[in-house]
């Protein structure tokens, strides 16, 4: 895409959007990053190329992406019951048959349903919960235990606390921190150097309402690192997906094959539109796929057309409170899809 397409400045004026970053894939590589605004409203701090924003949601694809990781390793198993692998807690199954997989965790097919009002940002007074707590319904994030609603793979329900149950089995089975694992095996191997779950680097951007003022605390922190706790920057997002993109073709650096990498892109559990970490579309490019982050004070979106080696990572440091697609990423998308 060329950024000259669209006015971006423009937009973002009139928008209400302070900085936003994005990185353009293209022939399996990344070919462009644009960055455009400010870090902090009613500052000089610009929004550079390293720059990290709150990837909010889009932590599941990269999540999704060391699962692959693990399965290839024979440290996980997709398609066991994870019941079986779980050590320090386990789902309750309340009566139904069909066991809780990686898949259906993974395609949010799994069972588990959200309470209502769950998986806010961290408040300093509740401090930081561990997945143990949270899963037991014995914290501020989520009041009650979280438990099977319906049989597995019957249904969709997206799903943080499933991306909660997915990060407390990578931390059983490894006997190490989430977040550890994941800069072994997914940071450091991509080169991701501008990644992190403790946003407590230089060049970090604050949050901002839709109104261009500052959100509360500037950084807010999701303390769930495999469902919404990544910061990072498109460039490094971009990484990831050239990763999966090398993979399809049998040349994957983290050494996922060419099989399970199809796998992930592939329809799940008869939803056309879920794939494992990414949401399906079939369209006359052949098929997108994407993740969506929104959180507060931040909005963000990774598109991708696999077969065509072509990527689009975009971030925002505004919460426009409507859709991605209704704000400026849909604007940018639109261009993107129809160059």
């Amino acid at each position: 895409m060329k950024p000259q397409m669209i006015n971006i400045q423009k937009r973002m004026k009139e928008y209400g959007v302070t900085g936003l970053s994005m990185a353009v894939i293209e022939g399996g590589r990344i070919s462009s990053t644009e960055c455009f605004g400010l870090l902090e409203a009613g500052t000089d701090k610009r929004v550079e190329s390293d720059s990290i924003f709150s990837a909010c949601s889009i932590s599941k694809f990269l999540t999704s992406m060391l699962v692959m990781t693990l399965t290839e390793q024979g440290i996980l198993d997709v398609d066991e019951d994870v019941n079986k692998m779980l050590t320090s807690w386990k789902v309750p199954l309340h009566g139904y048959n069909g066991n809780v997989t990686l898949r259906n965790l993974l395609s949010h097919q799994s069972g588990v349903v959200d309470p209502e009002g769950s998986f806010i940002e961290l408040d300093p007074k509740f401090g930081t919960p561990t997945m143990v707590e949270l899963l037991q319904g014995k914290t501020a994030y989520c009041k009650v235990p979280i438990e099977l609603k319906y049989e597995p793979e019957s249904d969709f329900h997206y799903s943080d606390a499933g991306f909660c149950i997915i990060e407390l089995l990578i931390e059983d089975v490894t006997g190490k921190p989430f977040s550890e694992v994941m800069r072994e095996r997914l940071f450091q191997p991509l080169h991701m150097k501008n990644s992190t779950f403790s946003p407590l680097f230089q060049n970090v951007s604050c949050g901002h309402a839709n109104d261009g003022e500052l959100v509360n605390d500037k950084y807010p922190i999701y303390p769930y690192p495999a469902a919404s706790g990544l910061w990072t920057t498109p460039t490094d997002l971009s990484l990831v997906v050239v990763e999966l993109v090398h993979a399809l073709k049998g040349k994957s650096k983290l050494k996922i094959s060419s099989s399970k990498a199809a796998e992930m892109i592939h329809p799940q559990g008869g939803k056309a539109w879920t794939g494992l970490g990414v949401f399906l579309d079939q369209n006359d490019k052949g098929i997108e796929i994407s993740s969506l982050g929104w959180g507060v004070g931040f909005q963000c979106m990774m598109v991708a057309y696999p077969q065509l080696e072509r990527g689009l990572v975009i971030m925002t440091n505004t919460d426009l409170g409507v859709h991605q697609l209704k704000g400026i990423i849909g604007d940018v998308y639109r261009a993107f899809i129809n160059d």
